[in-house]
């Protein structure tokens, strides 16, 4: 410990360490429920690429291991400490480098937080996509090691869209250079998208060139009350099916309704099985929504109700951004899920979630970006019961088994980390472990950077 300290600080101001424990049991885990942190031995804040360079080459030389994080908003436990680990916060690497409108291109350090660039592009006419539901808090590094997503993506795309270049540090200190500032560009592997999701297993990013489109017409929204959550997801379908393109598309389940009623009284349906909202930014939005809403209506919908201007859009907006803080007042703990299934299936992956919340006597509320087939279903449960915290523990695997069984995938945007690494293996299988496993030792030979993430 003595040594890690004293290289340590031949190569760092000394207010970028942390070394008081009650301090540094802070930065020990992220947002997820049962994933287990260990104690690292210090946090280190650099400020320069310099600075990170020297605490990978300090971390080889002593073969310490390295957990990076940014504003640690993850769900899935990729930010948490192992023990004796040094712990590298990137959230002080938060300047925006450059925004170039001519190439639409924006530079950045990994601790930019989303909000913060978003409206700064705004601010050039332009517009960077990914939003996910933690923008005012979660850095651009997070969002990349993640390839997180948000209420865009259904014609938007995720995080892995918009990465055109990084600058990473490898786990010996080398500053590697990958991707391209250019509209097109495929020389050599695309080692940029390697590094989009590997949750800090790979390397250190340092510095991203992010692609930024033309900023869109403002959005109007439309909310649709079905009485089921079956006849809203089979408005779903036929909004896809029929080659509309909405800005957004989600759902909220029943139960996710009541929970934001209850939290934030905003008047809300609570007769209603399932929400609907739909929204476009096109240039004329509302006769899209003229159509969306006949389709809705089509599909069973009880009541189509779209908002008068952009004012009313927002707060509909605000309902489902609170679904998730909503949901975590209904008990005193939860466990977020992040099943992504094909559209069709959509339907079924909501009613088979509703058949294991009863199958357990849990309470597990589903809010969705419906258009990509993104679910979260929210386990909530009393951490305080031993017997509660099983059952949630073991619905929350049920229903990861049951997207599988579904053609679906483990995760759409939060990610593997510690939570579902023994469901990656199940996903991927055999040999595409192997291939992983492989990339991982030609990237970190050590198995130094984010040890016992992922697989």
């Amino acid at each position: 410990m003595d040594d890690l300290l004293e290289r340590l600080r031949a190569g760092l101001p000394a207010e970028a360490l942390i070394t008081d424990p009650d301090i540094t049991a802070s930065y020990a885990h992220d947002m997820a429920s049962f994933c287990d942190a260990g104690a690292p031995a210090v946090v280190v804040l650099p400020r320069t690429v310099e600075q990170v360079q020297h605490v990978m080459r300090t971390a080889t030389a002593l073969r310490v291991p390295v957990v990076p994080q940014g504003a640690r908003t993850g769900l899935s436990g990729a930010a948490n400490a192992s023990d004796g680990c040094i712990v590298l916060s990137l959230v002080k690497m938060d300047r925006i480098l450059e925004i170039n409108p001519v190439d639409r291109i924006a530079v950045v350090e990994p601790g930019v937080i989303n909000a913060v660039l978003s409206r700064a592009v705004n601010e050039h006419g332009l517009y960077y996509p990914p939003d996910p539901s933690s923008w005012e808090m979660c850095t651009i590094g997070g969002n990349i090691g993640t390839a997180s997503g948000g209420l865009c993506c259904v014609k938007y795309g995720v995080t892995a869209e918009y990465v055109i270049g990084l600058e990473i540090v490898l786990a010996d200190g080398r500053l590697l250079t990958t991707g391209r500032r250019t509209a097109k560009g495929v020389a050599g592997y695309d080692l940029t998208r390697l590094f989009v999701g590997s949750e800090g297993s790979l390397g250190i990013v340092v510095g991203a060139v992010l692609a930024l489109k033309p900023q869109p017409p403002q959005q109007l929204v439309l909310a649709a009350e079905f009485p089921s959550a079956a006849a809203a997801c089979d408005a779903v379908c036929r909004i896809m099916e029929r080659g509309h393109t909405p800005s957004l598309l989600e759902l909220m389940d029943r139960t996710t309704v009541r929970a934001v009623n209850e939290m934030a009284h905003m008047g809300l349906p609570d007769s209603t099985e399932a929400l609907l909202l739909a929204a476009f930014d096109t240039p004329d939005p509302t006769a899209d929504l003229t159509a969306v809403a006949a389709l809705c209506t089509a599909a069973g919908a009880t009541e189509v109700v779209p908002a008068a201007d952009a004012a009313e859009s927002e707060l509909l907006l605000q309902a489902r951004r609170m679904s998730l803080t909503a949901l975590e007042t209904v008990k005193s703990a939860t466990m977020i899920d992040d099943v992504c299934v094909p559209r069709s299936k959509l339907g079924a992956m909501i009613e088979g979630t509703a058949a294991v919340a009863e199958k357990y006597d849990l309470t597990i509320g589903v809010c969705a970006h419906a258009g990509d087939g993104n679910t979260h279903p929210v386990v909530c449960f009393d951490h305080t019961d031993a017997d509660e915290s099983r059952r949630a523990r073991e619905s929350f695997d049920e229903i990861m088994a049951l997207g599988l069984e579904l053609g679906g995938t483990i995760t759409g945007e939060h990610g593997v980390g510690v939570l579902k690494k023994e469901w990656l293996a199940r996903e991927l299988g055999e040999v595409s472990v192997e291939m992983h496993r492989g990339i991982k030792a030609a990237f970190d030979p050590l198995g130094l950077l984010n040890p016992g993430k992922v697989f």
